[in-house]
């Protein structure tokens, strides 16, 4: 996986299939709604619908 500050230019990473993301300012968003991040977390342990997950995977983009 490319390790640069902004992981949605690599041009080797593959997108997780069926797994749909809106937050376009996560560096693993790849510009059509799929993330690109080699795993996924989704949190915490304690949640009891969807309304209480986040994605611990969540890494903002930051513009050069």
């Amino acid at each position: 996986m490319n390790t640069n500050s902004n992981e949605s230019s690599c041009k080797t990473c593959r997108s997780n299939q069926g797994v749909s993301c809106d937050v376009s300012n996560c560096v693993y968003h790849d510009g059509t709604c799929t993330c690109i991040a080699e795993k996924i977390n989704v949190g915490p342990s304690y949640a009891t619908s969807s309304t209480d997950t986040i994605c611990a995977t969540f890494k903002q983009r930051t513009e050069a």
